[in-house]
């Protein structure tokens, strides 16, 4: 074990290396292709590659191919041993460097504080947003911003959810620094739902908040007529409707944090095969 750990924290000890473990720990459960990571990170693919073999190597990351690509994720059983044996073994279970920064989603009868993520915040995380407002009742309160936010909201995203009984007349844009500020609300889930937004290395959410990586194809990008369009827009609607459901569903003020965090992350992979 002592042998594997040195191995793996000398991997993760370098500085392109850890930036894509980092990338595919915002981005899991997804496997991610070479080529996005490379160029989320702006790395040519020969280094790429040597990066990439280091941390399969190190038994880090799993690899697996779709077609003639391979993908990434994190293993994070194997991340979960590495992190143990750190602290058992290493710093011999001292109960003073346990970490308290990441306690379990509030039980204090106040509403979960729930954020949605994605670049332009026109669209998905518009939608996400709405639909957890309006399916989730008083137990959230719920907002959306973007990394790069846009002046306006997607008419096709508006009509979709006014087509579906929801209120649009409150929703705006926001950049995420607004909900990075001191007075801001301290979430207790934030959620990606665009590759993009995650691959983003943001600062870390002050409290530690549960976090999950629900991405979707961008309607916005959709071709043909307005028709056609339209039917990406309902589309994603229809996904994140599911994924809100399920998480609706789960007793939040129950379960404990290892709990909810394996739960968000199996509603991203269950979503996929909807």
């Amino acid at each position: 074990m002592e042998n594997i750990l040195v191995t793996q924290l000398s991997t993760l000890g370098h500085g392109p290396r850890l930036d894509i473990f980092r990338l595919l720990m915002r981005r899991y459960p997804d496997a991610v292709a070479a080529g996005e990571i490379g160029a989320a990170l702006g790395v040519k693919p020969s280094t790429l590659s040597a990066y990439l073999g280091a941390l399969h190597q190190a038994g880090l990351i799993a690899q697996e191919r779709e077609g003639t690509s391979l993908r990434y994720r994190v293993a994070m059983d194997t991340t979960h041993d590495m992190m143990a044996a750190l602290f058992s073994e290493c710093c011999r279970g001292r109960v003073n460097l346990q970490f308290d920064c990441a306690p379990d989603p509030q039980n204090d009868g106040r509403p979960f504080n729930v954020l949605f993520l994605c670049v332009g915040n026109s669209a998905r995380s518009i939608m996400a947003e709405t639909l957890l407002r309006d399916m989730g009742g008083d137990r959230f309160r719920v907002y959306s911003a973007g990394v790069q936010p846009q002046s306006t909201l997607n008419p096709l995203a508006l009509e979709v959810l006014r087509q579906k009984g929801h209120d649009t007349s409150a929703l705006s844009s926001k950049h995420l620094s607004v909900f990075q500020a001191p007075e801001a609300p301290q979430m207790d889930f934030v959620f990606t739902v665009c590759d993009v937004a995650a691959n983003e290395d943001c600062p870390a959410w002050a409290g530690q908040p549960v976090s999950g990586h629900w991405g979707l194809p961008d309607p916005v990008k959709a071709q043909g007529s307005v028709a056609e369009r339209g039917l990406a827009f309902q589309a994603t609607y229809g996904a994140l409707r599911n994924r809100i459901a399920a998480f609706t569903a789960l007793p939040l003020e129950s379960l404990e944090r290892a709990a909810l965090q394996k739960a968000v992350d199996h509603i991203a992979e269950i979503s996929k095969e909807d």
